[in-house]
């Protein structure tokens, strides 16, 4: 059967127009030169048309047979070289032949094939050599195996190959990838012989195990030993993390002096470091300064813009890219679909998705998780389950976005229901799900439910809970009005409870009226973080509610005092790919007078609807224009543009920066079921999606 298939492969692919006839050749240093062609033009065509003719003149020698194994692993085609393994009789082989084998099926990211052959490599009576167990070992790295990597470090010492410098370097290698840096250290210790290969590999594990400060230490010994483009690429990456802008200059010093700057490899890290150093200008110039750039260039530079929350640049830099005719990859559209998240911006969302089913990428999970993101962000919830349900194999990233997204527009019951279809599934939750999850129960009052899952963490999932997973737990135990069994949790943490924790807790304060723990609670948060304005506003607004308005221009004072100013709350709207924004109390737009107008009417059908406007949420406000007040929220100004320019029926879809007030949040609810419109809008912690009068947070925000 096995020789039936390698036939048709080797017909297949030879008989193929646009492959030219191999001349008559038989002598040895013939086939190693045709060999060598091949491989050096990845063409399989012609690597199956010498195999025939190895078959057809009986020269299936082993150097041959090795040499087609490495030839067809170089075109690319691993069915070939394994099928080919497979016809070759048990005598025939040689630990050569399945060191070569090993070696392919490892860089093909085949590693439990790898250690298949291994073990059926020991039990044939071949003992692995020194070239095997390096091959073997990056396998386990890949796949993070370390408890075969360990069997496989126990048998090395066995065969006394573990003295060997480039075993050692694939086996602390191993160790590394698998998160084992105490067990990498020891093996590179023991060393007799290091080379910049060994301290390389050092330096990487170090970075890939966020021990930046010990991956410079390691950099400074290695400056002796002339290090290369992966040291200089690996300790930028370790300034990048440490933020470490000093000895990153001093590193682009050493690479410029050593004539390194024209890698494109070094290049791509010294842009990285700048923007995660917060440069931008700086790693912009870098990247502007000519030299070649590839993809991974692009994608730093795009990332870079992100990660310093310069959304439209990162745009505009993709553009160029595509206008340079750079192909992009996975990661660049994941970066785009995350700077168009941060922006709203649904439209290009929409555009890039259409590129991303052209180019193909769809099936990538990491590009579809962006993208379920992306339509979340943008308030479409029905586009993001779309896109998640027609994702095949979904991982975990999938699986949280999902959940999180499900949170974020209010449907937090469909947020566990889930959570709890994932655990079915088999799929394992990782720490970011469960501040989904956990956040779901608390906006649904689940405390039994949030109490279930937090507990979990430790005991099924072995994941430590951080301060993230507290402050839920908080807020879970504060929305339902439990405000000492809150308190005392908060005792309880085995961590410094952080102003994540005790905002949380001020904000049941408010909810539920309690003065004095909100007090308490206040000015411990004006310790922690003293430039919030929020937890003034917080602290004040409980004072105003229950009459204490000394108290609460006290608090204001405490804020003239230390410099802080409240954020002007604006809104902002797209029409026809054009934003309009919208300040409290605005009069700047040209439209104002129908703006009002259309206030003026929504406001007299929603009285006759029994509206009571809730003049609670009427802040900083003259005595008696409290209800005035409320009707120049920027929400509503947006609001009421919408309305006016919007083809009827269309969806509005309002962002705002801060949270919505309870008085808008009641307004659009009776606009949704009045204009038979559904209204979307994104404050500064969720999606509120109304229709018919309703809310999607089913009003427990």
């Amino acid at each position: 059967m096995i020789i039936m298939k390698l036939a048709l492969l080797i017909r297949s692919s030879s008989n193929q127009n646009g492959v030219p006839k191999l001349h008559r050749f038989s002598s040895v240093p013939d086939i190693k030169l045709h060999l060598d062609k091949a491989a050096k033009l990845k063409n399989l065509k012609h690597a199956t048309q010498i195999h025939s003719h190895i078959v057809t003149t009986n020269q299936t020698s082993l150097g041959n047979i090795n040499s087609l194994l490495v030839v067809y692993a170089k075109c690319g085609s691993i069915k070939h070289a394994v099928l080919l393994f497979g016809t070759t009789p048990g005598a025939s082989r040689s630990v050569v032949t399945w060191t070569t084998l090993i070696t392919q099926l490892s860089h093909f990211n085949k590693p439990s094939q790898a250690l298949t052959s291994f073990n059926l490599m020991r039990t044939t009576g071949i003992y692995p050599n020194q070239f095997t167990f390096s091959a073997i070992l990056p396998a386990c790295a890949h796949a993070m195996l370390l408890s075969q990597g360990q069997q496989i470090h126990a048998l090395l010492l066995k065969h006394a190959f573990h003295t060997d410098t480039f075993v050692a370097t694939a086996l602390l290698h191993m160790y590394a990838s698998c998160g084992s840096m105490s067990f990498a250290e020891d093996v590179f210790d023991q060393m007799p012989h290091r080379n910049l290969v060994s301290w390389n590999s050092m330096i990487v594990g170090f970075v890939k195990n966020k021990m930046f400060g010990r991956a410079i230490g390691s950099f400074r010994e290695v400056l002796s030993l002339d290090p290369d483009q992966v040291s200089f690429s690996s300790v930028l990456s370790a300034c990048a993390g440490l933020v470490e802008l000093g000895f990153g200059k001093q590193v682009h010093g050493s690479i410029v002096k050593r004539g390194l700057m024209g890698l494109v490899y070094v290049k791509n890290s010294l842009v990285d470091m700048y923007c995660k150093c917060g440069l931008l200008e700086d790693a912009t110039k870098l990247f502007c300064g000519g030299g070649d750039r590839d993809v991974v260039t692009w994608n730093v530079m795009i990332m870079g813009c992100v990660h310093s929350q310069n959304f439209e640049q990162a745009c505009t830099f993709f553009q160029d890219m595509v206008r340079e005719g750079v192909e992009p990859d996975e990661a660049s559209y994941s970066s785009l679909l995350h700077a168009s998240a941060s922006i709203a911006a649904l439209a290009q969302g929409t555009f890039i998705h259409c590129r991303v089913l052209k180019t193909g990428h769809m099936k990538n999970a990491c590009v579809s998780s962006s993208l379920v993101t992306m339509y979340g962000k943008c308030g479409s919830l029905f586009d993001a389950y779309g896109v998640f349900g027609e994702t095949k194999d979904c991982n975990v990233v999938c699986w949280t976005a999902m959940i999180t997204v499900c949170h974020q527009h209010g449907c937090a019951n469909e947020a566990i229901e889930l959570f709890e279809e994932m655990l079915k599934e088999g799929i394992v939750p990782e720490y970011i799900t469960f501040v989904s999850v956990l956040s779901a129960c608390s906006h649904t009052g689940k405390v039994d439910d949030g109490f279930k899952y937090f507990n979990s963490m430790t005991d099924v999932h072995n994941i430590e809970p951080g301060l993230e997973h507290y402050a839920c737990m908080v807020d879970l135990l504060g929305r339902v009005g439990r405000l000492e069994e809150a308190w005392r949790f908060i005792e309880l943490m085995p961590i410094e409870p952080d102003s994540s924790v005790w905002g949380a807790f001020l904000g049941a304060c408010g909810k539920h009226g309690n003065v004095e723990m909100g007090r308490e609670v206040a000015e411990r948060l004006f310790e922690l973080e003293p430039d919030n304005p929020g937890n003034y506003v917080l602290l004040a607004n409980i004072y105003t509610r229950h009459g204490m308005l000394e108290e609460a221009d006290e608090v204001r004072r405490l804020m003239g005092m230390n410099g802080v100013r409240k954020e002007t709350g604006c809104s902002w709207i797209d029409v026809k790919n054009r934003t309009f924004v919208f300040n409290v109390n605005d009069r700047s737009h040209s439209r104002t007078r129908e703006i009002y107008e259309m206030l003026q009417k929504l406001k007299e059908l929603m009285k006759r609807k029994g509206y009571v406007a809730e003049t609670q949420f009427a802040t900083n406000s003259v005595e008696g224009s409290e209800e005035q007040s409320l009707w120049c929220h920027s929400e509503k100004l947006a609001l009421a543009f919408g309305l006016l320019v919007l083809p009827p029926g269309s969806p509005v879809r309002i962002k705002k920066n801060l949270r919505t007030c309870g008085d808008c949040h009641t307004v659009m609810k009776f606009a949704s079921e009045i204009f038979q419109r559904e209204i979307i809008v994104r404050d500064i912690n969720r999606f509120h999606r109304f229709t018919n009068g309703s809310c999607s947070c089913r009003d427990y925000w």
